[in-house]
């Protein structure tokens, strides 16, 4: 497939998204769709602002977290919390587990597989939307430094 024709299908899918969930595509909300698309890395709301800025310097701090604040409440992208540190975000659509590293705070997929749900009398009147589950501990880097110490 070439370059352009990804391109273009990538541009279709995006659209589409915004459409079905009741977003506008704006240039400022698509740049950000289409950085998070692009990069599997989990960035923060400050390195997505500073990727969008560099290519559209009309975008500010405020549109592009508001962006992610609607994108995250439209479903299109996920927040992952690490604890002390940034959030992250996740424009991956597949479903799929996440595992924070303790020590540098890196954010990596997991393979989604399945884990029970939660039994009903144990949410009480709670009202699942999703869950997902989050491994911690060491990644692969830091795991091999702390025992060639």
């Amino acid at each position: 497939m070439e370059a352009s024709q990804l391109k273009q299908e990538i541009k279709e899918e995006i659209k589409q998204s915004f459409e079905s969930s009741g977003l506008r595509c704006t240039p400022q909300r698509y740049a950000v769709m289409a950085f998070l698309m692009k990069h599997n890395r989990h960035p923060t709301a400050a390195e997505i602002f500073e990727a969008v800025n560099r290519v559209d310097p009309r975008s500010s701090r405020a549109t592009t977290y508001n962006n992610l604040r609607d994108l995250v409440k439209a479903g299109l992208v996920r927040e992952v919390a690490v604890e002390g540190r940034s959030a992250r975000f996740d424009g991956k659509g597949t479903r799929h587990h996440h595992f924070i590293c303790d020590r540098c705070g890196n954010v990596e997929d997991v393979d989604w597989y399945d884990i029970p749900r939660p039994v009903p009398a144990s949410l009480g009147k709670r009202v699942l939307r999703e869950y997902e589950l989050i491994l911690r501990g060491l990644c692969t880097k830091c795991a091999t430094r702390r025992t060639s110490r």
